[in-house]
C-alpha cells in the first residue's frame, strides 16, 4: 500500500511540470472556443529549432561517448520502432472497420518519435535532478527513421499488391530514399552530422540551447490546441483508433522500460536513460511523421492516423506517460 501511495504521489507531482501545463492550457482554451492562433511559420521554426538542438547535442555527445555504451540502447531503439509498426500491422489492421493502410500509417506514427514529448521529458528530468547520458536523445533517429520507413514500405507493398496482384515485386529502396528526404528527418540528420563532424559548441550554447525551453512551451501550447481540435476528426473514423491511441503509449513505453532495464543491467545504462527510452517508445510522431506519411501513403486517411496521434496519443504520452515512467524509474531505481 505504501509503495502504491508513493508511486501515486510521484505521479501527481510530475503532472505539475510547466511543460505539461502549456499542453493542458492549450487544450483548455480550445475547449472554451478561444480564437487564439499561432502562425504556422512560428510552429515550423520551433520544430526546426528543437530538431536541430536535439540533433546537434546528440551528435556532440556521440562524438565524445564510448560507442560500446551506445550500441545496445541504439539496437533496442531500432527494435522498438520496427516492433511497434509490426505490432500495429497484426493488431489494429485486422480490426473491423479499420482500413489496412490507415492502420499501418497509425502504427508508423506511434513507432516514430515525438520531438516535443522527448523535449518535455528532458526538461522534467533536469528539473527533478535525474541524470542521463547526454547521448540518449540521439537515440531518436534510431527509432524514428526505421519506424517510418517500415510503415511506408509495408503500406506501399500492401497497396501495390492489392492493385496489381500478390505476385508483383515492389522496389523498396526508392521508398527508403524518398522517406529520408523529408524536412523533419533532414533537419535531425543535419544536426547529428554537424554535431559529429564539426565543433558547433559555441553556437549551440549561445543560440540553440537558450531558446530550447521557450520554443518548447510554444510547441506544447500548439499541440494542446490541435489535440482538442482534432478530436472532431477522430470521431469520424472507427473508435478502435481511440482505444489504440489511449493504450499504445503506455504499452509501448512499458516494453521499452523493460528493455532499458536490461541495458541497465548489461551495460550500466542510467536510470534517466531508461526513462527517456520509455518516453521515446511511448511517444507518437508529431513532427517528422505526419508530413512524411501524407506524402508517402496518400491513400491513408489523415483523420485516422493524425487524429489518433495528436488528439489522444500525444496528450496521453505527455500528461500520463512521462509522469508514469518518471515515477516508475524513481521507484525501481530509488532515485
Amino acid at each position: 500500500m505504501d509503495l502504491l501511495l508513493d508511486f501515486l504521489t510521484r505521479f501527481v507531482t510530475q503532472l505539475q511540470s510547466p511543460a505539461l501545463a502549456f499542453l493542458i492550457g492549450g487544450m483548455v482554451i480550445a475547449a472554451f472556443g478561444s480564437k487564439l492562433e499561432i502562425p504556422d511559420a512560428i510552429y515550423k521554426f520551433a520544430v526546426f529549432m528543437l530538431l536541430m538542438r536535439i540533433g546537434i547535442k546528440g551528435g556532440m555527445e556521440i562524438r565524445e561517448a564510448d560507442l560500446g555504451d551506445i550500441l545496445l540502447p541504439a539496437a533496442f531503439a531500432t527494435v522498438l520502432g520496427c516492433g511497434i509498426v509490426l505490432l500495429g500491422r497484426v493488431t489494429l489492421a485486422v480490426l473491423p472497420g479499420v482500413k489496412t493502410e490507415d492502420a499501418i500509417a497509425t502504427a508508423g506514427l506511434f513507432g516514430a518519435v515525438s520531438a516535443s514529448t522527448l523535449a518535455a521529458a528532458m526538461v522534467i528530468l533536469e528539473q527533478d535532478g535525474i541524470t542521463y547520458e547526454a547521448w540518449v536523445p540521439a537515440l531518436y533517429p534510431f527509432m524514428d527513421i526505421p519506424a517510418l520507413i517500415l510503415a511506408i514500405v509495408l503500406a506501399n507493398v500492401y497497396l501495390t499488391k492489392r492493385k496489381r496482384g500478390s505476385d508483383v515485386r515492389v522496389r523498396i529502396w526508392p521508398i527508403v530514399t524518398e522517406s529520408l528526404r523529408g524536412s523533419a528527418l533532414s533537419a535531425l540528420l543535419l544536426g547529428l552530422a554537424l554535431g559529429l563532424l564539426t565543433r558547433p559548441d559555441q553556437i549551440f550554447e549561445q543560440f540553440y540551447d537558450p531558446l530550447f525551453r521557450g520554443l518548447l512551451s510554444i510547441l506544447m501550447l500548439i499541440m494542446g490546441i490541435e489535440a482538442y481540435t482534432r478530436l472532431n476528426e477522430l470521431r469520424r473514423v472507427a473508435h478502435w483508433y481511440a482505444i489504440y491511441a489511449a493504450l499504445a503509449p503506455l504499452v509501448h513505453g512499458l516494453v521499452a522500460f523493460g528493455l532499458g532495464y536490461i541495458a541497465h543491467l548489461a551495460t550500466g545504462f542510467s536510470p534517466g536513460g531508461v526513462i527517456l527510452l520509455a518516453v521515446l517508445a511511448g511517444s507518437s510522431s508529431d513532427i517528422s511523421g505526419p508530413p512524411t506519411l501524407r506524402a508517402a501513403i496518400p491513400t491513408a486517411n489523415p483523420s485516422a492516423y493524425i487524429g489518433a496521434s495528436t488528439s489522444i496519443g500525444t496528450p496521453v504520452a505527455i500528461a500520463i506517460g512521462i509522469p508514469l515512467f518518471v515515477a516508475l524509474g524513481q521507484m525501481v531505481f530509488g532515485i
